[in-house]
């Protein structure tokens, strides 16, 4: 099984695509909506993205940042107040109004089965470790996908590229990798000009 690379291997190779393939790099690694899906402020994932370290936390001191970053959002995406979330979840998850308003806040550290109750609610992605882990671990998931998204197999990227589904070609019987790739060179060969036509 494939190990998920770290950080800065992520970053170089998500670096290299980005230059190879002419995209814009604010659209990839744009802060802003990296901080937003990770929890983390805006300055430490810029921090992280220019390859410097992060100011030192501890753990404690992620989880309640991160609840309380990801408490407001919920806030500010539902039009609600911060009393009418803390008196749905003492309804859901069975603590006191206070307790979790304080949580919430980002004054208190919830006990590992509220941080668990909190993943639930909120919907967040990497379980208990979305509040948890360290910032270059909570950045790097949230890039992993981006790097999978670039790093598709070349000749699937060709096909998307000239809008040719594998599932199309191979409809009509098992075609192996070689085949399909003198078939798409083929019609490659036939629809654009050689090189020679082209200094014409």
């Amino acid at each position: 099984m494939d190990l998920d690379p770290q950080l800065p291997e992520t970053l170089e190779r998500l670096g290299a695509l980005i230059r190879e393939r002419g995209l814009n790099r604010a659209d990839v690694l744009d802060p802003a909506g990296l901080a937003a899906r990770t929890a983390l402020p805006e300055s430490t994932v810029r921090t992280l993205l220019a390859g410097d370290a992060p100011p030192a936390d501890t753990v404690n001191d992620r989880a309640r940042a991160r609840i309380n970053t990801v408490a407001m959002a919920h806030l500010a995406a539902t039009g609600r107040r911060m009393s009418d979330l803390t008196a749905e979840l003492h309804a859901r998850l069975g603590v006191s109004e206070m307790w979790a308003r304080q949580v919430c806040d980002g004054k208190k550290v919830p006990n590992l089965e509220l941080l668990h109750g909190l993943v639930k609610f909120f919907g967040v992605d990497g379980e208990e470790g979305f509040f948890t882990a360290p910032a270059h671990d909570a950045l790097n998931r949230a890039l992993l996908p981006a790097l999978r998204g670039l790093e598709t197999d070349p000749l699937q990227a060709l096909m998307d590229r000239y809008g040719v589904r594998g599932t199309d070609l191979r409809a009509h019987g098992s075609m192996s990798r070689r085949q399909l790739e003198r078939l798409l060179e083929g019609v490659l060969r036939s629809v654009l000009p050689d090189e020679g036509a082209a200094r014409r």
